[in-house]
């Protein structure tokens, strides 16, 4: 295949080169609007209800996938991060995804490269403070997908909800045109969030894992009970720890707008947490609300 073609009888376009998406997105916005799924790869059921929400929007659906060296720090899982392009490519088609942007790293970022974006305030804290530079990275990545893709709308998955706050501060402060969607995080039948990184698990930690949800949920009850925060948050911890996590980055209550730390509920409050279990780091986060 030369780069930026159509392979064989796929109806999802494969593109890996920036002058030939420009030909490409230009005829998708013919149609009428245009949907951006961006995501890392190795595709799962969440991936693919984010397609199927933009699906719903808009007219034509693109989807990128590109591991972004810039939001992974020293130590991190860069190399080991799977690579399954021909898999999740098959999984675009059945999902009916109309164009699969999926770049080598020079494409993205030159010899040379060096411009920097970042994002203050709900950046910091959470996943910023373990991750230094994480979503300096993430919000570079994706001011340049928006540029590349020029979607009238984007759509992210919840579970990631420190990211999607950065991406709609980022959009409003640097007045893209485009509305920033998020989609409710979709979970396994245990309640576990799903995420590529679940895939490292062994089978053990796989069960173990879990506890996490489980913890989650139990607290927020307790919250929404009147129970005091910090001892919430200390036996939710404590459960987890027990259940074979083996550390806990953060088990916060903050702000579900603005991620400003509560020390007491309030509406739009969310549970935020990161935590270990093997070698691996998972994240979730639920919101604390009365239904």
């Amino acid at each position: 295949m030369t780069a930026g073609s159509i392979e064989g009888m796929l109806q999802v376009q494969l593109i890996n080169r920036l002058d030939a998406l420009r030909g490409a997105v230009s005829g998708l916005k013919s149609r009428g609007s245009l949907a951006l799924v961006p995501t890392m790869g190795a595709l799962h059921a969440g991936h693919l209800q984010l397609v199927a929400a933009a699906k719903a929007r808009a007219d034509a659906v693109a989807v990128s996938i590109f591991v972004n060296p810039a939001q992974f720090g020293t130590g991190e899982d860069l190399d080991a991060y799977p690579r399954t392009l021909e898999a999740d490519r098959a999984k675009l088609e059945d999902a009916g995804a109309d164009l699969l942007w999926a770049p080598p790293v020079e494409e993205v970022y030159a010899p040379g490269f060096a411009t920097t974006v970042s994002v203050a305030g709900v950046s910091e804290g959470l996943c910023g403070a373990s991750r230094p530079g994480h979503f300096d990275g993430v919000a570079l990545v994706v001011a340049k997908l928006f540029n590349q893709v020029q979607p009238t709308h984007v759509f992210f998955g919840e579970k990631d909800f420190q990211q999607l706050a950065v991406i709609r501060r980022m959009a409003r402060d640097l007045d893209f045109p485009i509305e920033i969607i998020g989609v409710p995080t979709v979970r396994d039948e245990d309640g576990l969030a799903l995420s590529s990184r679940n895939a490292y698990l062994s089978a053990g930690a796989r069960a173990n894992a879990a506890a996490l949800p489980k913890a989650l949920n139990a607290a927020a009850e307790a919250l929404l009970n009147g129970a005091d925060v910090g001892a919430t948050l200390d036996r939710a911890k404590s459960d987890m720890l027990r259940a074979g996590f083996t550390s806990i980055d953060y088990l916060e209550l903050r702000d579900g707008e603005t991620l400003a730390p509560l020390s007491t509920w309030r509406r739009h409050a969310r549970l935020f947490v990161a935590a270990r279990i093997e070698s691996t780091r998972l994240i979730d986060n639920i919101e604390v609300e009365r239904k």
